[in-house]
């Protein structure tokens, strides 16, 4: 009992800081919350987010390659966050999970880079949903 114990202990004070996070993912219902240390990595907490969401049966299917997504933090700024930065560095808990955009589209099976004018961030798209039109009839 006393072994159980000091190994409980040991692991504790090993893992670091561990704290709650919160990431919604672009497209989805409702953001996704687990646990996770101050000093794992960005690209584990992708990882962890993608395994959860796929676990929760939620859609879209979203796959899980790790390196089609990236992960924001709308509080920081626009900027992606980079896969080998910890988590703790930012001092915040709600992330936004996103799919890398694609720049090339498959015509008559060749692939062909396209010049796609976007229509902005994902602030631009929450920005749109926002308002709301109401039509007169």
């Amino acid at each position: 009992m006393l072994l159980t114990r000091q190994k409980k202990n040991q692991a504790a004070k090993c893992s670091g800081n561990r704290f709650l996070i919160s990431v919604t993912v672009f497209g989805s219902a409702g953001p996704i919350r687990f646990v996770v240390n101050e000093g794992q990595p960005v690209a584990a907490v992708v990882d962890t987010a993608l395994k959860s969401y796929a676990r929760e049966g939620r859609l879209p299917v979203l796959g899980s390659n790790l390196n089609e997504f990236v992960l924001y933090c709308p509080v920081i700024g626009t900027e992606a966050l980079k896969p080998w930065e910890t988590i703790g560095l930012f001092g915040v808990r709600n992330f936004m999970l996103c799919k890398k955009p694609s720049n090339k589209a498959v015509v008559g099976g060749d692939e062909e880079p396209v010049t796609k004018k976007s229509s902005g961030s994902w602030k631009t798209w929450f920005n749109k949903s926002l308002n709301l039109k109401v039509s007169s009839h």
